[in-house]
């Protein structure tokens, strides 16, 4: 850590080997889009070099700190796009295709959007926390260093979220 921070060349590259595939689970999870999720996670270390290079690194948590960019990075992302509530049923690279049946893997992508509109509809917070604790499986003391929180308050976190999914789940199905 000390070694990126001071700009060497070798270091980054290994905490990005280490953090980008993390990064890019994290983003994709919350986009659903390869192409956003790939231009987001450059954009997440291009921000960490750039805070390195003005001396602004992280405080205590360096896994803590990467994620709250990229989860920033997200919510910028939102902010700057309308929201669509159409899914394109051709651009279905990354669903499975439902053991070549077009129906299963239509079905899959609709479910997966549909979800991921809820989960944005969730405070940030707990997006965060739903995210990260059953898309990117981490338990509950991880995600609470990720997120320089206690346990207590990632449990209410995700208590709370997962209370406004299921209500905002069952709306969408009425």
């Amino acid at each position: 850590m000390e070694r990126a921070a001071a700009r060497d060349p070798e270091a980054i590259a290994k905490l990005y080997h280490l953090y980008a595939p993390k990064i890019q689970s994290f983003i994709y999870h919350r986009t659903s889009d390869p192409m956003v999720t790939e231009d987001l996670t450059g954009q997440v270390f291009l921000r960490m070099l750039e805070a390195m290079k003005g001396g602004k690194g992280w405080r205590t948590s360096f896994s803590g700190w990467i994620y709250r960019i990229a989860h920033n990075l997200v919510v910028d992302y939102y902010r700057k796009r309308s929201q669509a509530t159409y899914t394109n049923i051709e651009d279905t690279p990354h669903i499975p295709a439902g053991n070549g049946d077009p129906y299963k893997a239509t079905a899959a992508k609709l479910e997966s959007d549909a979800l991921l509109r809820a989960i944005n509809q969730l405070t940030d917070e707990q997006a965060q926390v739903i995210t990260l604790r059953f898309l990117e499986g981490y338990n509950i003391s991880e995600v609470a260093e990720i997120m320089n929180k206690t346990e207590g308050a990632v449990k209410a976190l995700q208590f709370r979220g997962m209370a406004t999914l299921r209500r905002i789940l069952e709306q969408q199905t009425l």
